[in-house]
Order: structure tokens, then sequence, then C-alpha cells
């Protein structure tokens, strides 16, 4: 006897109120009470604001809570390092753990031969880890997430377009994570300078290859394709950041003052912060999240087992043919 199912577009409402409908608060109260772990490594050569840019994304002083040291105070380092900042940040009953990963000393050495080594190393390692916890007998029930989310790659306001440092970093880079490229200091372009540079890295990244974040996915909806594709038009993102406030026309707003006007943080017309906060924050902070498990971690872990799986396979080969070498020996 065969079945008939429904069709797929077929909706039945109950005659009675039966309290599924609860389901999404009963999820929210769950994710509440766990908190949300986002991690964020940033990547770019000395002095072009990268601890400032992350302090004014998330509006708070990036503090190394174990000693109460800025992190951005520290002196710059002269060799490529990784140095992570953890931080838990409350807004709306809302609790973003955050652990900062910053690389001083990229790209600052007479031979930068390599120099992404250490980033590569250490996003394979946390997905490494991270496997290792899934596989055991007994794991954790909440394995604890340090896996890079997003790398905001800074890129210098040459006018001329990535250099060679440059190419080698992201080709890497965007293998294995969720890279976001921002032209630092934007302030130092005028708007005709900045237009032409983006032009020429975007040329740059169709031209290698590069797969930059957001991706082209088949399930996503058409006002998602939209979104994603008016957000790649942007990329690279033109930046300034700034902790302080300062007051224009009255009125105090995130800024700085030089000796040209003042540049505000928030206005549309003077750098893309916003758009950058809206993206990395607003819109696509739970896909980022998504998209490093679903995309980068699975592709790690699939060929760590099957890898394990051949090992084990030539292994039991070579003992199948020592046993039996040593069988016809006897004989």
């Amino acid at each position: 006897m065969s079945i008939k199912t429904p069709p797929d577009n077929s909706l039945i409402s109950p005659t009675g109120y039966v309290g599924f409908d609860t389901i999404t608060s009963q999820i929210e109260h769950r994710l509440l009470k766990k908190g949300f772990q986002f991690n964020i490594m940033v990547v770019g050569h000395s002095g072009l604001g990268k601890s400032t840019l992350i302090n004014t994304l998330f509006a708070s002083h990036l503090i190394d809570s174990a000693t109460g040291r800025d992190i951005s105070k520290d002196p710059i380092s002269k060799t490529t390092e990784i140095k992570v900042s953890s931080h838990s940040l409350v807004e709306d009953r809302v609790r973003l753990n955050i652990n900062v990963i910053d690389t001083p000393g990229f790209g600052d050495q007479v031979n930068n031969d390599k120099v992404w080594e250490p980033m590569v190393k250490y996003i394979k390692e946390q997905h490494s880890q991270y496997l290792r916890r899934e596989l055991t007998a007994q794991r954790e029930r909440f394995i604890p997430d340090t896996r890079v989310h997003a790398v905001l790659y800074f890129i210098q306001p040459n006018g001329k377009g990535l250099t060679q440092l440059d190419i080698a970093s992201l080709k890497r880079l965007t293998e294995i994570a969720n890279v976001v490229p921002v032209i630092a200091k934007a302030d130092t372009l005028t708007m005709d300078e900045r237009a032409e540079f983006r032009e020429i890295i975007q040329r740059q990244f169709e031209k290698f290859d590069f797969k930059i974040y957001p991706y082209q996915s088949e399930d996503l909806t058409e006002e998602e394709l939209e979104l994603n594709e008016s957000i790649r038009s942007i990329i690279p993102f033109a930046v300034v950041g700034s902790e302080k406030e300062i007051s224009v026309n009255g009125e105090l707003v995130r800024g700085r003052k030089t000796r040209w006007g003042s540049i505000v943080v928030e206005d549309i017309n003077q750098c893309e912060f916003v758009f950058l906060r809206e993206f990395l924050i607003r819109t696509h902070l739970q896909d980022l999240i998504e998209t490093t498990s679903l995309v980068h971690y699975e592709g790690f872990r699939s060929r760590q087992l099957i890898a394990l799986k051949e090992n084990a396979s030539s292994r039991a080969s070579a003992t199948h043919m020592a046993q039996t070498s040593n069988t016809m020996l006897q004989r």
C-alpha cells in the first residue's frame, strides 16, 4: 500500500490554539541565556588604525581584562605574532563574547616572505582544536568556539592598488576564512581618488579570483541577493575610525579634527564606516558565524577525516602485505 504525502505547499491551520508559535520565544530565551561568540581577526600594517577601528565598531575600549592594559597602547612589535584579547559586551539583554585576534608586526619586517603564515596557522589550529573536541567520546555539551569568524584586512591607501604582500596574504586567507577588506585611513584620499582606488582593487580581486565575503549562494532570497550585491559593489569599505567625540555645529559626534576640518565617522558623505558596521554587525553577524561553521570548518573537517581514513586504509594494506609476505616466507 502506497502512502500519499501532501504537496509541499499545503498548509494546515489547527482548529484550536496549540502553542508551537512560542518556539521562537523559547529559542530566544535559550540564546540570550547562553550568549553569542564572535571571533574577529585584524590584519594589516602597523599604523593603519586597526585597534581604533575595532573600538569604534563596538563603541567600546578594548581593555585586556586580565591586566587592565589598553591593547591599543602596546608598543608596535617588529615580528608578526598573534595576540588575543577577550571581551564581553551587553546590549539590550544580548551578551556578545568577542575575541579580537590582533597581528602586530604584520608587514613591518625588511623581509616579509611568508609573513601570512602565523595567521593561517592560527586559523587552522582553531579548526583542528574544535574538531578534536567534537570527536572525543564524551564531548562537551557546548564546545568553546574559537574559530575565526571574520578577518578584517586593512589595505594601505596608496592609491595604486594591492601590494605583492596583500596579494599573497589574501590568496591564503580567503581560502580558509571570511575576509572583509577595508581601505584604511580613507580620509587621506579625495573622493575621486577613493573611487578610482576601489575600482583598481576590485579588478585585482577579480583577476586573482579571491573569494571575498559575502559569497554567492543558491539558498539566499532575492532580497538577500540584492543586499549582498550592493555590499560587494562598495568592497573594500573606505573607513575612518575614532574613539573620541568632537563638537560639530554644537553637536557631539564621533570623529576627529584636522587642519582641514572635521572628520565625522558616521557621516556617509565622508567615509563608509556606517556601511561597514551595518554589514559586519547588524545584518551579517550571524551569517559570518554560520558560514565559518558550514563552509570553512566543514571543508577542513571533511579533508581531515578523509585523510585519516586513507591513512588507516594504507596502514591496513601495509599490514596485510606484511602478513602475506611472512606467510609465503614460512612456506
